[in-house]
């Protein structure tokens, strides 16, 4: 069994990849492969042959590493998901929680969902302030914002202003605030607000040169718990696309093992956390399915 009750708290999934970057188009080709803008990227791991990153997949991967839920974000390179993300969270209403993509348009979907995500560094605008009446509209439907910001520092004054007229909408910032990059620190200091946390999607793909066990992605995780406590950090794991160099289980597996972070550090940063900020309901850990190895 495993030790942990674990949430995922930045995933993706498609039925087809249909989306843009830089106003370019990204589509699958077959064997995991996209046209990136023009350029062929391993998007999937080979064994997704069939373009789709279903569901059914994610449940598979989520069941053998012992994942309780999860949260299915989205981003601009995959298309708009709304109507797919739906069909899902049908199917597995009690593991997977779902965000809209909000597109720079004020037809953004509410219904339904869970949260709303923004790819923040994406905007053709980057100035967040004019955001308000949309933060607001998420805050009073009672949704929870999940948001990617650009790098380093830049949007980080626009968001003291949103979170101080917001004061009730749940803010959760990804990708770990771009931790890579210079002035990652200021968007975790966004945490010390009440309603706000951080999860690590990409944790693994920022830190993708390092590697396995990625010790230096440990030392960003403890850096941030000094700046704004371990009780505001998530686990994530940018499934699928990081799942190209390692295995889903491995994701969990380097926080798992690390001896660097308390029992206590640990279950709060997999699962407890996310447990609260997103609302699942009270989870046991799951019991584990003996591998051949």
């Amino acid at each position: 069994m495993s030790k942990y009750v674990i949430i995922d708290a930045h995933l993706h999934l498609w039925k087809k990849q249909q989306g843009m970057v830089n106003g370019r188009p990204v589509y699958a080709i077959g064997d995991g492969k996209s046209n990136f803008g023009g350029e062929i990227r391993q998007m999937m791991p080979p064994y997704m042959n069939d373009d789709e990153n279903t569901v059914e997949r994610l449940i598979a991967n989520m069941n053998y590493a012992c994942v309780n839920g999860c949260v299915v974000t989205q981003e601009y390179i995959d298309g708009n998901q709304d109507d797919y993300l739906l069909e899902s969270k049908a199917k597995y209403p009690d593991r997977i929680k779902i965000c809209s993509l909000y597109e720079e348009s004020p037809d953004f979907r509410l219904e339904g969902v869970d949260g709303v995500k923004i790819c923040a560094g994406r905007l053709e605008d980057k100035d967040l302030k004019k955001l308000l009446p949309v933060f607001k509209e998420i805050e009073k439907a009672g949704r929870f914002l999940s948001i990617d910001l650009a790098d380093g520092d830049e949007q980080v004054g626009d968001m003291e202003y949103l979170i101080s007229q917001c004061p009730n909408l749940k803010i959760a910032i990804g990708h770990f605030g771009m931790v890579t990059t210079t002035g990652w620190q200021k968007q975790i200091a966004l945490a010390k607000h009440k309603n706000v946390y951080i999860e690590s999607g990409g944790l693994t793909w920022l830190f993708h040169n390092e590697f396995y066990p990625y010790p230096s992605a440990i030392d960003a995780i403890l850096e941030a718990r000094e700046i704004c406590g371990i009780e505001k950090l998530m686990w994530g794991s940018d499934y699928p696309r990081t799942m190209t160099d390692i295995t889903y289980i491995m994701a969990v597996r380097f926080i798992a093992e690390s001896d660097n972070l308390t029992e206590a550090e640990k279950r709060a940063f997999l699962g407890e956390n996310a447990m609260k900020f997103y609302g699942f309901a009270d989870m046991k850990p799951m019991e584990a399915t003996p591998n051949m190895l």
